[in-house]
């Protein structure tokens, strides 16, 4: 049975959806926990959810020994460590789609609330005024709105704001300007470019390196005078201190903020006494209908992944749509296989690893799946094994120990319709290389090409391989030596560059030989290079 932790609330339905299944042990937290009281009850956790209260740092998924999953019920995961977990070979996933008109609608309405002034004339009215005049606004219509960052919140935005009649300059670094034409709106090259043109500005971007305190007092000295800013994304984006100094100074005209560098937003802070400020306590997915769809989607990608392994909104894994895993499915078991032979060809350390996806392999829409597989299999056969390798983790496990990963899609011409073919690299010295391909159909793999010669093996029993001198009576000799030690063959492959030369011969076993047998082999001047594979 596996162990469900839900450490933070999550709609009723989410909890059903786990609880309907046989397979898990539910346990639902009844407040949000330190990472000190959550230490001691993560040891037997399968899977983790959370919201933005709980933090899951190294310490929790160094405790959590079994665990293989985190969900986010919402977008962000900067309370979840997923450097650590990606290390660990645990996914961590979102719910990208649970919030998104959610947090649109409430950025459109702060921005309506910023042009037409309505806290403030509100509280106004509250106390028995009627100050007309005070609470002059601006229409948005014929405005410009620049939105930082056009994901699937943005682009709701964006749609929102057109509907109103006003023009949207976007930027993303992702914003193609096909994409752009798509969805109406012009297509910035830079943040500057939102800065010039923009009467109000949203941002709607993840906190990285890169965009982190970037709305600071040098962004605003460069947009213009009376702009007007909101943000419902993270707080860590605006330099709160820069913000609040264009405030004062009506450099900035208003802001709403939705979200803060430290929540709950200090009693004393000073944006709270700013009369040009709109402030929400993180609002953005605080609805009925965002949060069942949340907590139903996070019980549903979890349970999906513990039961199928399917993947689906991983931050730190590529998802994979059904129709693209069918069409990579065949390769994965291919490209591991060739990866643990080579894992077990290799005897010098390794500092690069090329694949070749040629044929029909080079117009699959997706080969990371397949790269992972192979990675997969010569790491855990090589030499330099790592403990606990998965699809999560094998990227991050290679670049640990110096493997660079190049990928090709090669057009050159060759002689099977699909073609993988992975070569090992020290420097530039090529130490060991394989290739494979579908003998009729893509549920019969073959290794066609070992050590840059021509041969064919199944991807699966015990091996042996050798080089030997390309004369006659040499696959008698071994079958004798074999027969001798009680060791039958199978089935046996051999190839050659040129005649009389060196040979590789590949014999399938039906069990192991034993070392005396491979010894007797290996005093033999005309035998080379004996290994023992087991795929």
């Amino acid at each position: 049975m596996m162990h469900v932790l839900v450490c933070d609330p999550i709609s009723p339905r989410g909890i059903a959806f786990f609880k309907a299944r046989p397979e898990f042990k539910v346990t639902v937290l009844p407040k949000r926990l330190s990472e000190a009281e959550l230490l001691p009850l993560v040891a037997d956790v399968d899977a983790m959810v959370v919201r933005s209260e709980t933090k899951v740092t190294k310490a929790i998924l160094e405790a959590a020994g079994r665990l293989k999953v985190v969900g986010r019920a919402g977008v962000g995961v900067d309370n979840v460590d997923v450097e650590a977990a990606t290390q660990r070979g645990v996914v961590v996933m979102n719910t990208p789609g649970g919030n998104t008109i959610t947090t649109a609608e409430l950025t459109f309405f702060l921005l309506g609330a910023l042009a037409r002034k309505i806290p403030a004339a509100q509280s106004s009215m509250a106390t028995g005024k009627w100050d007309r005049k005070l609470f002059q606004g601006t229409e948005i219509h014929g405005k410009t709105l620049g939105v930082l960052g056009i994901g699937r919140i943005g682009t709701e935005v964006a749609k929102r704001a057109l509907a109103f009649g006003m023009r949207v300059v976007a930027y993303d670094p992702f914003l193609t300007d096909a994409r752009a034409r798509q969805l109406g709106v012009e297509a910035a090259s830079d943040p500057d470019g939102v800065y010039r043109e923009a009467d109000f500005i949203t941002v709607h971007m993840l906190v990285t390196p890169e965009t982190r305190g970037m709305l600071n007092a040098a962004a605003f000295a460069k947009m213009k005078p009376g702009v007007r800013i909101v943000n419902c994304a993270r707080g860590e984006i605006i330099e709160e201190a820069d913000l609040v100094a264009a405030l004062e100074s009506n450099r900035v005209a208003a802001a709403a903020l939705d979200v803060f560098v430290v929540e709950p937003l200090p009693v004393d802070h000073k944006l709270r006494t700013l009369p040009n400020v709109v402030l929400t306590p993180h609002l953005g997915a605080s609805t009925e209908e965002a949060q069942e769809k949340c907590g139903l989607e996070v019980a549903e990608i979890l349970s999906a992944f513990l039961l199928t392994g399917e993947v689906r909104n991983a931050v730190n894994l590529p998802g994979v749509d059904a129709k693209t895993y069918e069409l990579v499915k065949p390769y994965l078991l291919l490209g591991e296989k060739i990866g643990r032979l080579l894992g077990q060809l290799v005897a010098t350390p390794a500092d690069r690893i090329h694949i070749t996806f040629g044929g029909r392999a080079r117009e699959l829409p997706q080969t990371d799946p397949i790269t992972r597989a192979i990675l997969r299999g010569y790491l855990g056969a090589s030499a330099a094994s790592v403990k606990d390798i998965n699809n999560i983790n094998v990227r991050s496990a290679a670049a640990s120990l110096g493997l660079s990963v190049e990928e090709k899609r090669s057009d050159e011409v060759v002689t099977f319709n699909e073609w993988l073919h992975v070569q090992v690299f020290n420097g530039n010295q090529k130490l060991v290389s394989a290739g494979g391909t579908f003998f009729g159909s893509p549920n019969n793999p073959r290794i066609v090409r070992v050590l840059s010669t021509a041969v064919e093996m199944p991807v699966s029993g015990t091996m042996l391989l050798l080089n030997n001198q390309d004369r006659p009576g040499m696959v008698g000799k071994l079958g004798t030596v074999l027969a001798k030690h009680r060791v039958n063959i199978a089935n046996m492959s051999l190839g050659r560059e040129t005649e009389g030369g060196l040979a590789l011969s590949v014999l399938v076993l039906d069990s192991a030989p034993p070392q005396a047998c491979l010894d007797e082999l290996a005093a033999d001047p005309a035998i080379t290079n004996v290994k023992v594979v087991t795929l």
